[in-house]
């Protein structure tokens, strides 16, 4: 159903889907007691948990040990006036089991940095929310009225 707003609430299924669809995405975290946000690329693994490959010495690394991050993907299409928006809340911590680090380095998310002392970050999808803007001139869109009159 339709929110007031003219977005449609996404549940969980559809915000997987399409987060699957998008390479980019946003993780939002404290640095210094002040919110940071990072444009990353990231994969979803099997058990729907954000998967980022980052460097070791990274700020993200250095600042999400075992802390509830946030982490936003969105597509929209402007001319349209169209789109979506996932957030992912969690708890973020560096891979650091062997076993998985080697899965990972098979079948996990590449960073598009040259990267030699990789590490992975698992955002655990503790809660996932998402949003989806319709077209007015779309039948069924979540506008309860449309924009010219």
């Amino acid at each position: 159903m339709p929110g007031n707003d003219g977005f449609r609430p996404l549940d969980r299924q559809e915000c997987l889907r399409l987060l699957a669809k998008v390479p980019v995405g946003r993780v939002v975290y404290t640095e210094q007691a002040l919110p940071a946000v990072l444009p990353v690329n990231f994969s979803l693994d099997a058990d729907a948990s954000v998967l980022l490959c980052t460097a070791a010495g990274s700020d993200l690394v250095r600042a999400i040990g075992g802390v509830v991050v946030a982490f936003e993907a969105d597509e929209f299409d402007a001319e349209n006036r169209s789109g979506w928006s996932v957030v992912v809340t969690g708890r973020a911590a560096v891979v650091s089991d062997p076993g998985e680090h080697a899965r990972l380095s098979q079948a996990g998310p590449r960073s598009w940095m040259p990267k030699r002392d990789a590490v992975f970050v698992r955002i655990e999808s503790e809660m996932i929310t998402g949003r989806e803007l319709g077209r007015p001139d779309r039948p069924g869109a979540p506008w309860e009225q449309r924009p010219d009159g």
